[in-house]
């Protein structure tokens, strides 16, 4: 008689593994590979799946394990769907802030993000998608903002926030400005804030170099310190802007009336581009912001460019 020697056929079957343990440690283990989205959530979601995958029996039948593994089924579904609802709404809200974000970054560096260049770049930031998109917008948005770049962001439009007066129109930066500002906040003192915005220095940057840009900037920052009242301030805001403030008991409307017959009274001034002088004026708009309207000094460094109020001269 031929001995076989091994398990007997009852051991081998207590010794196989049981379908209803494949499934408590298959249901477990998907729970564990869940997206955790949210802490509370996600601990709830693995408790309950572990909790219905130990009811379903060693020596239960289809019947009775089939009720408890819908309810495991529902519970990840159940959990999917509030997963995805909570990715979809921060994804959202990032987009959302992203957005406002860059917004901000192209108003502070004196860029309008309405103009044909940015608007592009404001929209298409909030429907970013994959790594290689947001990869291929940076390269976009670096060229864009990049200094002397072929983008309307080139140093003409970048805000000088120092405190010295090392620029071309020989007053003092920006950051002296929000200085002088503070101090009118700080003894609760009233007035209006005048952003002076210089046009085509764009074009003349890139025709004639960033000399005429200078020379241009002098000249109107002479005519307005001329024209202004002596104890009026007025401090380089960006090399297409100055910013003037006015410690003026008057009222908006006067203020308003006196600043279109400044920029009215703008005259043609002379330039040199290249190897000759030319004859020109430079665009002037602006835009008045009463003192009152800032809680902060630095929300100087957020003035609307939507609600701007401009006067071409004639």
């Amino acid at each position: 008689m031929a001995i076989i020697w091994g398990p007997s056929t009852s051991e081998r079957n207590e010794q196989a593994p049981k379908i209803e343990r494949c499934l408590t440690f298959l249901a477990e283990g998907a729970a564990s590979g869940m997206l955790e989205v949210d802490a509370p959530s996600y601990k709830a979601f693995r408790e309950n799946v572990s909790a219905l995958a130990r009811k379903i029996g060693d020596r239960g039948s289809d019947d009775d394990n089939l009720p408890v593994v819908k309810d495991i089924l529902r519970e990840f579904d159940t959990y999917r769907q509030f997963a995805e609802a909570q990715v979809r709404d921060r994804q959202n809200g990032w987009r959302t802030l992203v957005s406002a974000l860059l917004r901000d970054l192209l108003t502070t560096m004196g860029i309008d993000p309405a103009s044909a260049g940015a608007a592009p770049l404001v929209q298409r930031v909030g429907s970013l998608l994959t790594g290689e998109e947001i990869q291929a917008y940076r390269v976009l948005l670096a060229d864009f903002l990049r200094l002397g770049g072929n983008a309307k962001a080139s140093a003409l439009r970048v805000a000088d926030r120092s405190t010295a007066n090392d620029n071309a129109a020989g007053l003092r930066g920006g950051g002296a400005a929000v200085e002088h500002l503070r101090r009118i906040l700080s003894r609760n003192g009233s007035g209006f804030i005048v952003l002076f915005r210089l046009g085509c220095l764009d074009v003349i940057g890139e025709r004639f170099g960033p000399e005429a840009v200078q020379d241009s900037l002098m000249a109107v920052s002479a005519f307005l310190t001329h024209t202004l009242r002596s104890d009026d301030a007025l401090y380089h805001w960006s090399d297409s802007s100055l910013l003037a403030v006015l410690e003026s008991p008057a009222s908006e409307q006067i203020l308003s009336a006196a600043m279109q017959r400044i920029v009215n009274n703008n005259r043609d001034i002379t330039v040199k581009m290249g190897e000759r002088a030319v004859m020109l004026r430079i665009p002037l708009t602006f835009e008045l912001t009463p003192v009152a309207h800032f809680n902060t000094a630095e929300d100087l460094l957020k003035l609307s460019r939507e609600r701007e109020t401009t006067w071409s001269g004639r």
